[in-house]
Order: structure tokens, then C-alpha cells, then sequence
């Protein structure tokens, strides 16, 4: 820092002395606005880069939060999955979108988080010895729930999946907890995992102090088999032939649903492929026969329509029902869109709130089926995610 020289001929020494310091002053002043103020800025913005939590982690932060891509979930065993093998499957069935909304996302940015610090409870037990998933936004107040039913097929339920999307919508202000359920290798029928889907709905009221859930305020969402399984638990409502095990001094309503492409009539999944197709659909129409009559039953998936009627929620459709939001790609060739589409013109005729989107383009979301997160990315776009986030914005919270 060097001071200008003043030439003081005609002032005393103290005068001299006096101006001497005023200049110096005025010097720090100067050093403090071009250099201090500026390093400080810059500091506070490192600072504020190295103490972001990042999205999904398990501690909450009080920390300014940087906006990021979503985590995403461990890709399946490629020898586990789905997929009907063979030519690729071919729906011979025009889409049907009279009665429904059709969204074009295209290459619409992605869903991102970080905007708010989550907490993270894993494999926590519940009912028949299942586990789930919690994520628990770092916020004031009772949150709503959304319970997260995953797919699979109806043999096989990784709760660890769609990550990217629970942690979106955990970060918009609800509690989502992603469950397992017992599934058809398990020994299990539709009855065994509705069952579940309900206990874990139960159990999470038991504990809403916890883990800072609105008991009144409780969505169930599923994606493909977990799709059929949001869509039974919620038009069985009150219906206590499927509620079993503990807290059963807890309600397993649920006051809205989110469908994504799931079944809706088990008798006419294969009904809109061409004839190979159908042929190469065999393995999981057998699985899925067990699962609607029993392990030990060899009884074919059509061949009992009594057994079928009680295992598809149309059969329980009325009035009363909560609101449903259903999704449906328009190229999705492992559960056809006219399963939805049965579905919602029944709930419409019901007098249900439903709504139901056709995302243009998109193939099958339940990655455990494509084994290629490629053909989820018009599912986690903000346009279809904020579809979603604001219907349970508008039926959950107050």
C-alpha cells in the first residue's frame, strides 16, 4: 500500500501529522473495497459449494443446497430381467386416447434435485417380515406420505428402484417410503401383496411421529405390477378382506393413486400383441396364472373368470373411491396401453376423479422389464414428473 507524499510547507507538525493520518485511512478504506470485500464474496461461495448435501443423502444440512441430477437406482441383474424374449413385441391395437391427455416431453429437461437435504431410513421391517425405504425431507412440519409400490412382473420387487423419481418428489414435501412385498416365487398371490401394500400403509401411520407423516394425508403410487397393485389398494378402500397382520387399529386407506402403466384386466394382457408375441408371453402369463390362483395351481390365467373378477380392480370400482392419475406410454409394448385405458373409462363412468396421460413415444417404464435406463428418460422429464407432483399437491396437501 503505498500513500501519495504531501508537501506541507506552511503547516505545523501537527497539522502535518493530522493530514498524515487521514490519508492512511483513507488508504485502508480503499484496500478494504477493492480486496477484503471481494475475498470475502469469494469465500463465502466456496464455502457454500463444499457444504451441499448432496441429493438423497441420509443427514440433513442446514446448508444452501446446489441443484443437481437426480441419483439414480442400480441397473438389474441383466439375467433377471422380464423381458419377453424373441422379436420384438408388437401391439396390433391403435392407442386409444379419446378420454385422455396426451403429453409430447420429447427431450424435455430432466427432473433435478438438491434442493432440499433428506434424511434416508433403509430396510425398515414391516408386516410379513418385508422391508421398505424411507425418505424423509429435512422440513418443519407433518409431511404427506407417498407410498411407493415397485414393479416386477409379480415376481420380483426392488424397492431400491426409480430413485431418481421417489427423490424428486421426497424433496417436493412428502414423506416416500418404497416397499417391498411378498411376490409370486415367494408363494404369493395378489391377496398376499395387496395385503402388504396395506400393512405398509398401516404400519407407516402407526409411526407418522417418527417420521413427521400427515396420517390423513397418504397417496399410494406403483409402476407397472406395482401399478395394478396402487390401483387395487385404492379401490379397496374399507375392504378388509385384504388388511391382515399388525396395526390393524390403523386405517390402510388411501386418499389418491398413481397409476403408471399397469394391468388393470389380468385376462387380456397378451389380447393386443401379434401372435409371436403372445407365443413368447407364455413364461409370464403362467407366473402370473400362479399368482392369481395359487403356487400349486395349474389351472390356465383364463380359464377361471370368476377367479380373474376378483383379482382386477375394476371389479371393485365405486363412488367413494379416492382420486386416480394414470399414466401410459404410447409405445409400450409389455403392458398395453388399453389396460389403463379399461381402467379409467371404468373409474370415469364410476363418478371417480381420474385423469389419465398418454406420454407420446415413451416405451415401458419398469426398467427390471427393458433393462435400459434410455427408455425411462421421458418418464423422469419435469414435464410428466410435475404432472404427478401436482396432482398430489392438489389432493394431499392443505
Amino acid at each position: 500500500m503505498y500513500i501519495e507524499p504531501r508537501k506541507h510547507l506552511t503547516e505545523s507538525p501537527l497539522a502535518v501529522l493530522f493530514g498524515q493520518m487521514v490519508e492512511f485511512a483513507r488508504a485502508i478504506v480503499d484496500f478494504v473495497r477493492r480486496y477484503v470485500v471481494r475475498t470475502a464474496a469469494a469465500v463465502a461461495a466456496i464455502a457454500t459449494v463444499l457444504s451441499v448435501t448432496a441429493c438423497g443423502d441420509t443427514t440433513s444440512s442446514t446448508s444452501a443446497a446446489v441443484v443437481k441430477d437426480c441419483p439414480s437406482s442400480p441397473m438389474p441383474d441383466p439375467d433377471g430381467r422380464l423381458a419377453v424374449q424373441g422379436a420384438a413385441p408388437r401391439i396390433v391395437v391403435p392407442v386409444d386416447t379419446s378420454t385422455s391427455t396426451v403429453l409430447s416431453p420429447g427431450t424435455a429437461p430432466q427432473i433435478q434435485c438438491g434442493r432440499t437435504p433428506l434424511s434416508t431410513h433403509t430396510d425398515v421391517v414391516y408386516g410379513e417380515q418385508v422391508k421398505m425405504d424411507i425418505q424423509v425431507p429435512q422440513t418443519a412440519g407433518r409431511k404427506p406420505l407417498v407410498v411407493y409400490v415397485p414393479g416386477g412382473g409379480f415376481v420380483m420387487a426392488d424397492k431400491g428402484g426409480n430413485l431418481a423419481l421417489r427423490t424428486f418428489i421426497a424433496e417436493a414435501g412428502y414423506v416416500v417410503a418404497s416397499i417391498q412385498y411378498r411376490v409370486q416365487p415367494d408363494g404369493a398371490t395378489y391377496v398376499d401383496s395387496i395385503s402388504d401394500v396395506k400393512a405398509a400403509i398401516r404400519y407407516l401411520r402407526a409411526h407418522a411421529a417418527d417420521y413427521g407423516i400427515d396420517p390423513d394425508a397418504v397417496a399410494v403410487w406403483g409402476d407397472s405390477a406395482g401399478g395394478y397393485l396402487a390401483a387395487m389398494t385404492g379401490v379397496t378402500n374399507g375392504d378388509k378382506r385384504f388388511d391382515s397382520g399388525a396395526d390393524l387399529d390403523q386405517s390402510s386407506n388411501v386418499q389418491a393413486v398413481i397409476d403408471k402403466f399397469g394391468a388393470a384386466d389380468l385376462s387380456r394382457l397378451q389380447s393386443d400383441f401379434d401372435p409371436d408375441t403372445q407365443r413368447a408371453m407364455a413364461p409370464l402369463l403362467a407366473a402370473t396364472a400362479k399368482y392369481v390362483n395359487g403356487p400349486t395351481n395349474t389351472t390356465p390365467l383364463t380359464a377361471d373368470p370368476a377367479a380373474i373378477a376378483q383379482a382386477n380392480p375394476i371389479t371393485y370400482i365405486q363412488p367413494t373411491d379416492p382420486p386416480f392419475v394414470i399414466f401410459h406410454g404410447s409405445e409400450d409394448t409389455t403392458i398395453s396401453p388399453s389396460q389403463t385405458l379399461i381402467l379409467h373409462n371404468a373409474l370415469v363412468a364410476a363418478g371417480v376423479d381420474s385423469t389419465r396421460y398418454i406420454v407420446d413415444g415413451a416405451a415401458h417404464g419398469d426398467v427390471a422389464f427393458t433393462g435400459n435406463p434410455q427408455n425411462s428418460l421421458q418418464w423422469t422429464t419435469q414435464e410428466v414428473a410435475g404432472r404427478l407432483t401436482s396432482f398430489l399437491a392438489q389432493h394431499l396437501k392443505r
